[in-house]
């Protein structure tokens, strides 16, 4: 069972920079891709970010590419998002889950959900 602790969440002023991290549990790290999604107030949960299991490839939705960086660290476990230049609707709920890609930016996550780590963006 694969345990997810996101965290380095924060209140930060647009234009501002945070970088998140999760901390996974379980031997799967090493051999899944690696995602971050966000849910937003009255929202669905939508796919942010990706990273392949190798490291190799990265994958953005189209509202954070070019401002936000995904990495991973084997070994710690943990892979990280590091997000600049922060809008105000860049506001919601971050987790991080092991995904599968279904086809292009569609993700599959395949754990169980942690508790996120929240980002508010003032104007």
């Amino acid at each position: 069972q694969v345990q997810l602790v996101e965290s380095g969440g924060g209140l930060v002023q647009a234009g501002g920079s945070l970088r998140l991290s999760c901390a996974t549990s379980g031997r799967a790290f090493s051999t899944y891709a690696m995602g971050w999604f966000r849910q937003a107030p009255g929202k669905e949960r939508e796919f942010v970010a990706a990273i392949s299991w190798s490291g190799d490839s990265t994958y953005y939705a189209d509202s954070v590419k070019g401002r936000f960086t995904i990495s991973r660290d084997y070994a710690k476990n943990t892979v990280y998002l590091q997000m600049n230049s922060l809008k105000p609707e860049d506001t919601a709920v971050y987790y991080c889950n092991i995904v599968r890609q279904r086809g292009g930016n569609s993700w599959s996550p395949l754990a169980s959900w942690g508790q996120g780590t929240q980002v508010t963006v003032s104007s």
